[in-house]
């Protein structure tokens, strides 16, 4: 039950610890009860006591629901992402396997509320801008503003747990509500994964203040419910992994903690270590497996995601031209095969008839890697020294082992696979891999060792299932693809190179998809088929790879993380032009001045939470919520270090300013770290990066402000006047809930002239170049 109104500190009162002297001890003890045990009021019944108390959280709840859910149906076309979430989970709703970079929970969730609501998955999804028109999208839409909606009381509770203080969870609810708004309204990923994220946090600190009674039921549920929301926060992006971070800091620093208290056994710690195992390590692990075990039982026919996965992998999909198939286990001298390559969306060894261009390397026949089921994809393979048609019924059958020479003749052209000195086309420094020879007579430069990369299967090469390379006998080099799209004379397919880097790389390895060999006998591909796990891993590394691959396209809208916290730079989720139904994703203003405003309309700008009115531009007094997070981070790391290091020093401070400098100190900490670590990671990646990735973050930061300048004017009250708190904390709530009141007509979405127009009604609110609504 949410506590009344007072500071403090959530959490046990403090162990006894080695290093640490008694009277120490005792003084902050104390400090906290006091800062802690608010009075209670000396008249009124118990009734009245717990609407004070739950009085608040319903407030906050429902203005949250009423903000995301209002105009939810607008715009009545496809925003930004939703071309690709919605597409999911329609793909889900008819059962086709598609590949995504993301873990399959928030598109299946997705998916469960348009399947439930009525949605029967048969819009394409196919760009932003296109209409609805009869397809039931609200269900969608509404469960992801659902999930979005419950991102403020979670913050609420956490705070309230964090500083006992019922205005700083107050002042958080409503950065939140109206600084949290846009992504929770369209059917994203985003609010799923927000929603776990702020769970987990809001059941650690349960559980965290709930260490004076370990292993009772409250104990227990709000463990396991940290470990449920931290496999739902995994299932649904990998960032997810950034609060799992967070969560393991805190529970090791908590052991640590057990372990030198002197009044536990080791026994009791044993047993705290071992139910933190069990609820956060094996249960979301556990939970984590099954969300993939749903998913691959689900998608089971034939899609648009085949070509990321292996061969062995598209076995199992219905309609796939592997599934159901019958093919000889082991490759032998003289099978038809096609081979594939291993790197994502690379696709089959391929050749026809066309030529390199002059200028090109040789004059000869181009090879190329091709994504689709073509002719051109088969080679014969052959042995080296022999032009004996292995076919003949007179021959045994030899198989192809492990080390063998070998040639790869085209079958439709009876060119062999060729390579020599001449530079690749596109690649510097790799060879040009051709079609040379007549009828497969060639020369040595034809031909290939055969190395398997896993040898588990012995010298064989086993169809779908062996990994090998190809060795330039002659050169030294390893057959493979660069990735590059070739021009058009080489119809736009991706190069073949042959390497003198031996480094082992996905995109030199190969493998055997289809095969045929009358003198074989067939067997079923269901024995070729991988294991669960096998999948699982797989999964993961294409999805891995797929992240890392991310890269900006020309001309695609991206930023960078710097431009994050300062507000620098928004995101567009719908609309370009004047006649366009635009929605645009940016940090909350809040105006010290009031414009006058004309009527609304159903022009509105959508800036995470408001920002945009009719009215002729004037000059504003501005004040933004989120340089206001910012300031709070700056502030905190000043005051914190200050404070801490008076209170290492041994400075005595009076009992309640004690109590609230280790509500700072503790609470602060806890949601500044979630701040780093949900923020400065992406520093270090690769991928391309967008705006709403910063969100996760910002509710940190939210939290964080609203402890800090909580505490600030509780201290400035206790050494100046008392109204001081209750004036500041009321001016930060009445500004932030009128900004949103002055912009909620045009809140929700936008037509009209671009800001850059001067004539605009919202030129006066571009204060940065970059804002280009």
């Amino acid at each position: 039950m949410p506590p009344a109104m007072g500071g403090g500190l959530a959490g046990p009162e403090p162990r006894p610890r080695r290093g640490r002297s008694a009277s120490q001890a005792a003084r902050a003890a104390g400090a906290e009860a006091a800062a802690r045990s608010p009075k209670r009021p000396a008249r009124g019944s118990w009734r009245f006591e717990a609407v004070g108390r739950w009085a608040p959280l319903v407030l906050v709840t429902l203005l949250s629901f009423a903000t995301r859910f209002h105009r939810l149906e607008e715009p009545r076309h496809i925003c930004w992402d939703e071309t690709h979430f919605g597409k999911m989970g329609s793909y889900y709703i008819n059962r086709t396997f598609f590949f995504d970079v993301h873990p399959p929970l928030g598109k299946m969730l997705i998916g469960l509320a348009g399947y439930l609501s009525g949605y029967d998955g048969t819009f394409l999804f196919q760009k932003p801008g296109d209409k609805y028109e009869h397809h039931s999208y609200i269900g969608m839409r509404g469960f992801c503003a659902f999930l979005g909606s419950w991102l403020v009381p979670f913050a609420y509770l956490t705070v309230l747990d964090l500083s006992r203080s019922l205005p700083a969870a107050l002042l958080t609810a409503a950065l939140l509500t109206f600084g949290c708004l846009t992504l929770s309204q369209y059917i994203l990923l985003d609010p799923i994964l927000m929603f776990f994220i702020m769970a987990a946090m809001l059941s650690m600190v349960k559980y965290n203040s709930c260490a004076d009674r370990p292993f009772s039921a409250p104990w227990w549920f709000w463990l396991s419910l940290t470990g449920i929301s931290l496999a739902g926060a995994l299932g649904v992006k990998f960032v997810g992994l950034f609060i799992i971070l967070q969560v393991g800091l805190n529970t090791i620093a908590d052991l640590w903690h057990l372990f030198g208290d002197l009044s536990i056994s080791l026994m009791t710690v044993g047993k705290h270590l071992t139910a933190r195992i069990l609820c956060l390590i094996v249960l979301p692990l556990a939970l984590y497996t099954a969300i993939f075990a749903v998913h691959i039982t689900v998608l089971n026919k034939s899609g648009p995601g085949d070509g990321f996965f292996s061969s062995a992998f598209q076995a199992r999909l219905s309609g796939n031209n592997l599934h159901n198939a019958s093919i000889p286990e082991h490759l032998a001298y003289g099978s038809v095969i096609t081979v594939k390559n291993l790197r994502m969306a690379i696709g089959y060894l391929h050749s026809h008839p066309h030529l390199y261009p002059e200028g090109v390397g040789a004059r000869q026949q181009q090879v190329t890697t091709y994504l689709h089921k073509d002719y051109n994809n088969l080679w014969i393979i052959k042995k080296h020294n022999t032009d004996s048609d292995p076919l003949d019924p007179s021959f045994p059958v030899e198989f192809v082992r492990h080390g063998d020479i070998i040639r790869l003749e085209h079958k439709q052209t009876s060119r062999n696979l060729h390579s020599h000195y001449h530079e690749a086309p596109l690649t510097r420094k790799h060879y040009q891999v051709t079609g040379y020879g007549i009828n497969g007579t060639g020369d040595s430069n034809d031909f290939w060792r055969i190395e398997v990369v896993n040898r588990k299967f012995g010298n064989r090469i086993k169809v779908l299932r062996s990994r090998f390379r190809l060795i330039h006998l002659v050169t030294g080099c390893v057959l493979g693809s660069s990735g590059k799209v070739l021009p058009k004379w080489g119809w736009e397919q991706l190069e073949v190179t042959c390497t003198p880097y031996l480094k082992e790389t996905l995109s030199s390895i190969w493998n055997v998809e289809d095969h045929i060999n009358p003198k074989l006998p067939n067997i079923s591909l269901e024995v070729l088929q991988p294991s669960f796990p096998e999948i699982l891993l797989e999964s993961h590394m294409v999805m891995i790879r797929g992240n890392n691959g991310l890269k900006p396209k020309d001309n695609e809208f991206t930023s960078k993380p710097w431009h994050w916290p300062i507000n620098y730079q928004g995101l567009r989720f719908s609309g370009a032009n004047d006649t366009d139904f635009r929605v645009y994703l940016l940090g909350n203003p809040v105006s010290a001045h009031q414009p006058q405003p004309r009527p609304a309309s159903t022009c509105a700008w959508e800036a995470a939470g408001a920002a945009a009115f009719h009215a002729p531009p004037v000059p504003v007094s501005l004040q933004v919520v989120w340089w206001l997070n910012l300031l709070s981070i700056a502030v905190y790391l000043l005051s914190g270090s200050i404070i801490a290091v008076a209170m290492q020093r041994g400075v005595r401070l009076p009992a309640e300013v004690e109590g609230l400098s280790q509500v700072l100190l503790r609470g602060g900490g806890q949601v500044l770290l979630g701040w780093m670590l949900h923020y400065f990671p992406f520093f270090l990646m690769g991928r391309v990066l967008y705006f709403h990735h910063y969100f996760p973050a910002m509710l940190f930061s939210s939290m964080l402000t609203g402890i800090l300048w909580d505490t600030l004017l509780r201290l400035c009250a206790w050494r100046l006047a008392k109204g001081i708190h209750v004036m500041g904390i009321l001016s930060l709530l009445l500004g932030t809930a009128y900004s949103f009141y002055l912009f909620h007509p045009l809140a929700y979405g936008m037509v009209g002239p671009l800001a850059q127009d001067p004539e605009s009604p919202m030129a006066g609110l571009r204060w940065l170049e970059s804002w280009d609504f």
